[in-house]
């Protein structure tokens, strides 16, 4: 299996950067790790979308594999409570 390639969404952007600090190093770190292995142990499959979520303490990170193109999109990052609602 090849190494996958990251593209985060301007708007997963936007709440990355409101994260706190102290959480903010392990997200991305958890994140870069998608590269190497998208279905890590701890993923869990969306039932509603062709999504996945990983967690990171109160945090969810929804991201999308397109295995084709070994790509890894980022769709969204939030706290639990607020992760899953729709705008």
């Amino acid at each position: 299996m090849g190494r996958y390639s990251l593209f985060i969404k301007p708007s997963a952007v936007k709440e990355l950067n409101k994260l706190p600090k102290k959480d903010l190093q392990k997200i991305v770190k958890r994140i870069q790790n998608l590269a190497l292995d998208p279905r890590t142990a701890g993923c869990e499959k969306l039932i509603a979308d062709e999504k996945y979520r990983i967690r990171q303490g109160s945090y969810r990170v929804v991201y999308s594999i397109e295995d084709r193109q070994l790509i890894v999109w980022i769709v969204k990052i939030g706290h639990r409570k607020d992760i899953y609602r729709k705008p």
